[in-house]
């Protein structure tokens, strides 16, 4: 909570301080140009803020979770995409109010003569592009990898905006403080994304030189992988959290596929646990023995560390009990287990977790069967659980499932605070 309210502070700080440069520069006598002028700093802050969500920065993503980072960095980027047209259309409209031209032929003739403005134009039909498949429609059809590559033109995007800002910015360039102070929005942004996306990952791959241990079949179609290494009782994991894994083979090299850690981590090794959902995630069973693996994060915020009842319950769909499995091990206080699967073949490391319940004191409940009629409603989940709205909950797994549960502890009346959930989604 205090992350959330001090990121919003920030950006209505830097408002604030957008809006005195603004006003500090004047307004031209044409409204629908000082209309564009204002709509565009707002892209450009917008845009500022955006970098910072997609840097994956760990003190803000064990505080806030990569879960809310990535919805705040969705409604951003459309955000930044729709000020950016209204920036666009206000500037183009207002210069050929004065000028006679028709709107398209304005647009052709700032980007001849007004230096950065073809940039600008180039920048936006970028944006345009990652905003298409960034739609939920789109998104659901694309390889994670297709859509990660198209995502790493924003960067393009941002560097020729920024170029744009510089070369006709009329508030950038209004006084030496407010020059300073966007090169100092853009240079904390971008800094943020050159340390998060870049320094740190190799920094920490480079220490802990990670390898394959064995790779283990846990059913059909589940396999669980143990990576060691060096030093990794220095290695900032925690039960609950996801890496982002590249597995240095000559085919599979450039695919990074976030999967959850499915043991607490013991200083000596770490596992992942993955179901066959794609050709990454089935392909895991081949990989050999002492192959590198170069792996980000870690990210989440599904771990202990947001508790605030002494006693939990553990919800987990399917193979989402690979994080559930590692939160239990790493739980202290009275906590309830309910697995929910289809049917008893789909109970992926059942056994594991039976007998950590055992040894832990925790109650654990297998509930089989098909979705239809819901063993998860209010009134199962209250008979299961009685004291449920005094827990802690923790809740993976496939997001219809996820949906109806969260539905559940709203009627149940469980305080938003105890509610923790990931739905391992990454921002850019």
């Amino acid at each position: 909570m205090v992350a959330r309210t001090g990121l919003y502070a920030v950006l209505l700080a830097n408002a604030a301080v957008v809006t005195y440069f603004f006003a500090q520069a004047g307004f031209a006598s044409n409204t629908l140009i000082v209309l564009g002028r204002a709509t565009g700093l707002a892209g450009a802050l917008l845009m500022a803020f955006q970098l910072v969500l997609v840097a994956r920065l760990p003190w803000l993503d064990r505080r806030i979770g990569m879960d809310r980072l990535t919805s705040w960095h969705r409604w951003t980027g459309f955000s930044v995409l729709w000020t950016l047209l209204a920036h666009a259309v206000f500037i183009t409209f207002g210069y050929a109010e004065g000028t006679g031209m028709d709107p398209v032929n304005q647009i052709i003739d700032l980007a001849e003569t007004v230096e950065g403005v073809l940039r600008a134009v180039v920048a936006f039909c970028i944006l345009i592009v990652i905003g298409v498949v960034s739609a939920r429609y789109a998104r659901r059809r694309l390889a994670y990898e297709t859509w990660h590559f198209i995502h790493l033109y924003t960067y393009v995007a941002v560097v020729l905006a920024f170029t744009h800002q510089v070369a006709a910015g009329t508030t950038f360039a209004s006084s030496p403080a407010a020059t300073g102070y966007w090169y100092a929005v853009w240079g904390v942004a971008l800094g943020s994304v050159f340390v998060g996306r870049l320094v740190l990952p190799l920094w920490r791959n480079w220490r802990h030189q990670l390898r394959v241990s064995a790779v283990v079949p846990e059913s059909d179609n589940v396999v669980s992988v143990y990576v060691t290494g060096r030093d990794l009782d220095r290695l900032p994991a925690q039960a609950g959290q996801f890496f982002l894994w590249r597995f240095l083979t000559k085919d599979r090299w450039w695919q990074a596929n976030p999967f959850s850690l499915s043991a607490a981590p013991d200083g000596t090794q770490l596992r992942l646990t993955a179901k066959a959902a794609g050709a990454g995630s089935a392909g895991l069973r081949h990989i050999k023995v002492g192959t590198r693996v170069f792996a980000e994060g870690p990210y989440g915020a599904l771990t202990t560390m947001h508790r605030i009842r002494p006693e939990a319950l553990l919800i987990a769909g399917g193979v989402g009990v690979t994080p559930i499995r590692a939160l239990l091990e790493d739980l202290h206080g009275h906590a309830v287990v309910i697995y929910r699967v289809a049917s008893d073949r789909d109970a992926v490391l059942y056994d594991e977790l039976r007998d950590l319940a055992l040894a832990k004191g925790a109650e654990l409940h297998l509930v089989t069967g098909p979705a239809v009629p819901d063993k998860l409603a209010s009134g199962e989940l209250a008979r299961l659980v009685p004291d449920i709205a005094d827990r802690d909950v923790f809740l993976c797994g496939p997001p219809p499932m996820m949906n109806a549960v969260l539905g559940s502890l709203r009627e149940l009346n469980v305080p938003k605070p105890q509610i923790h959930f990931e739905r391992f989604s990454l921002a850019g």
